[in-house]
């Protein structure tokens, strides 16, 4: 199905385009800690990701994502492992990307949020503040948690062990509907809450001794399955009004959630045909859902072994398995092999209707750098990707307008 120019961002072999680097722990690879430019001793300092997404923005990148979780990371899907050989323990995201933000000044900022145990309200207030800090370059990324063991940290909910088999099946996508529906709540309660503030909402007339105008503070009221929420938010409207939302999506389901809340949704093609497919799925929900005429970028996620020759990404990538004791496996597709090889596959899958790509280096610290300064020039020697930053704030970037607030315009 074709979509409108509004709702489908210009994706075609010569058009710009947008790139994201997806940061966790030292690497993709789960022996990417292990290498000798991994810095597993600095993981949990503010200076290792301030690094991290500085170097991300030296390659002029429009946001970096933040990994999340409730439950330490495991080989295993879906259950913790006793593995001591891998990196376990997480910082939180959004406090993490809060406090890189002061020190970036153009790239975009986008912490996971779990959208199955935190309260919307939290959320709206944490991220607007983080729109605050970063003056107009933040965004989130919700997921849902359907992991026994983490349900186990919070004592709400019982949910029976799913294996990765298990999760292409009909039976169990049909018991995880009502959590992405759930989700698409939760995120339509955060965009509520940031509308309840009017943009000239708060006066701060030191003469007349008026702060704020209460006639411009608005109950949500939303009433859903899992929420009830009044509102209005303590954290006046974020400075892009609405910072982005996005989504990883794999298949139906969460398909559908891309199309009814997201501003970006994050897909995994394997090659040209899936690519296309993911994209004509994702607008037919877009449609399906009354928001055809809306902008949504979909972006492919790859996982990257990037090096300047071929056999090097080779023999790094098998001696990072070989440390792991198996061969890496990724939903995403692996690319192993050169930048120009890298961007060669990137014109193609754009010309399917992606608009942009999420990286995930396998080993931060050797294929962070190998984006930016072999894959980035790589591109603008094509005349494919910024030469710099166009806007100040992440929806400038993404070519998204700021929108109107939805209760002033009824007010």
């Amino acid at each position: 199905m074709s979509a409108t120019p509004s709702s489908a961002p210009s994706s075609s072999p010569s058009s710009p385009l947008h790139l994201a680097v997806a940061l966790d722990g030292t690497g993709w690879h789960p022996a990417s800690w292990r290498e000798q430019v991994a810095r597993p001793r600095d993981l949990f300092t503010a200076g290792y990701w301030a690094d991290l997404v500085a170097e991300a923005e030296r390659g002029l990148l429009d946001f970096v994502t933040f990994e999340d979780g409730l439950g330490p990371q495991s080989a295993q899907y879906g259950e913790p492992d006793s593995r001591t050989d891998q990196v376990r323990g997480r910082l939180d995201a959004v406090l993490t990307a809060s406090r890189v933000a002061p020190l970036t000044r153009h790239i975009g900022l986008v912490p996971t949020v779990i959208a199955t145990y935190t309260e919307p309200f939290h959320i709206s207030k944490a991220i607007a503040t983080l729109d605050y800090v970063s003056a107009g370059r933040a965004g989130l990324r919700v997921q849902i948690s359907a992991s026994p063991n983490e349900a186990d940290h919070f004592g709400r909910r019982i949910f029976p062990p799913i294996s990765l088999p298990e999760l292409q099946t009909p039976a169990v996508q049909e018991r995880l509907t009502p959590l992405f529906d759930e989700a698409a709540d939760y995120v339509e309660v955060v965009r509520r809450l940031w509308d309840s503030w009017e943009d000239d909402a708060e006066i701060r007339d030191v003469a007349t001794g008026r702060f704020i105008d209460r006639g411009k503070l608005h109950h949500i009221a939303f009433e859903g399955a899992q929420f009830s929420v009044k509102g209005p938010s303590i954290t006046p409207r974020p400075p892009q009004g609405q910072p982005l939302v996005t989504a990883l999506a794999h298949q139906t389901v969460p398909y559908r959630l891309v199309a009814r809340q997201a501003d970006i949704g994050y897909t995994t093609p394997h090659d040209v045909d899936e690519a296309r497919a993911i994209v004509a799925e994702i607008r037919a929900e877009q449609e399906a859902a009354g928001r055809a005429g809306r902008p949504l970028h979909v972006f492919g996620d790859l996982v990257v072994f990037l090096d300047d020759e071929q056999t090097a990404a080779e023999d790094r990538r098998a001696r990072l398995d070989a440390l792991a004791g198996e061969p890496y496996t990724s939903d995403a597709r692996i690319f192993t092999g050169t930048p120009t090889r890298l961007a060669d596959l990137l014109q193609e899958w754009a010309a399917q209707g992606l608009s942009g790509f999420r990286l995930r280096p396998a080993v931060v610290g050797h294929d962070l750098p190998a984006i930016t300064r072999g894959l980035v020039p790589e591109l603008q020697r094509r005349g494919v990707f910024r030469t710099a930053y166009e806007a100040d704030t992440l929806r400038g970037l993404l070519g998204l307008a700021r929108p109107a607030n939805r209760y002033a315009a009824t007010a």
